[in-house]
């Protein structure tokens, strides 16, 4: 009875979980997608390559976008080169109303004292008054050509930060730095704006994302310190520290593949567990944490 005891009690211990919730191991994944159209000059690329953000992997044939910008350029420097010099333009007309104005000083000098009759001076107010319309009448038609010619080359300033854009678009950069998992194209294809090029993950930390019943997540905080287990296989296992990064805020029909502490549950709530990776984890792997 005593070694019946024994065995029954050894029995239970060993059917005993030493983890609160199971799931698998996943990254946060990055799909880079092209940005303008034409043929993938340089990609120099390959799945498992790790890159850091900022770093160019990729070169979109230019040329086309290139000879726009020369050619807005040139209309660029066309438009300036018509802008008038209006001093210059209106500096006889300035001169000869001044001529008009001394003139008609003189002329009410004379009319004053008598030495000359009234008509004189009349014909010179008449004739600052005309020069005067001539001068406003010039000051207006640059300045409407002037504002002309400065929309338009406000326009083409606007075309030229359009393709600079395009152009810096063609050079595809990486966004984050990571591990290269899936290449979608090769050097030499046509490719067009979204299509996918390549997907980059964030291997270094992982997450387990794991299923808890609503019992256990009473007890389960953002913050909160975890034991998690990656399960290689043929019962190896390694202990990981994790921390609870993200619970989800709805519930959710427990999935096939995961098991809970308790299976009988149908809700259950999502929660990810954030575990620095020492490069043994795989995306996908089995896990197994504990909250205790």
């Amino acid at each position: 009875m005593i070694a019946l005891a024994m065995a029954m009690l050894v029995g239970c211990s060993s059917n005993e979980k030493d983890y609160d919730a199971t799931g698998t191991f996943e990254a946060t994944e990055t799909t880079v997608s092209a940005e303008q159209s034409g043929t993938l000059l340089q990609f120099a690329l390959e799945e498992g390559d790790n890159i850091e953000a900022g770093r160019e992997v990729g070169l979109i044939d230019t040329t086309q976008i290139w000879l726009k910008m020369q050619q807005t350029e040139t209309s660029k420097t066309v438009y300036q080169s018509q802008k008038p010099d209006m001093e210059k333009q209106i500096a006889a007309t300035r001169q000869q109303l001044a001529k008009a104005k001394t003139e008609q000083r003189r002329y009410q000098e004379l009319v004053d004292d008598g030495a000359a009759p009234s008509k004189m001076l009349d014909d010179a107010k008449n004739q600052v008054q005309v020069l005067q319309r001539q001068l406003d009448a010039q000051v207006s038609t640059l300045n409407t050509q002037l504002s002309t010619l400065n929309s338009q080359l406000s326009t083409v300033n606007v075309q030229i930060r359009q393709l600079s854009d395009q152009l810096q678009k063609c050079h595809i950069i990486a966004p984050t730095t990571g591990t290269v998992l899936e290449k979608y194209v090769e050097r030499g294809e046509y490719v067009t704006p979204g299509k996918p090029l390549f997907k980059v993950g964030n291997v270094g930390l992982m997450y387990l994302r794991a299923y808890v019943t609503s019992a256990q997540l009473q007890h389960v905080k953002v913050g909160q310190q975890a034991k998690v287990f990656a399960d290689y296989g043929g019962g190896e296992r390694k202990e990981y520290g994790g921390t609870v990064s993200w619970i989800s805020s709805r519930s959710e029909f427990t999935p096939k593949t995961i098991l809970t502490d308790d299976e009988r549950a149908d809700l259950v709530y999502a929660v990810k567990i954030a575990v620095k990776n020492d490069g043994n984890i795989k995306i996908g792997m089995y896990g197994e944490v504990s909250f205790k």
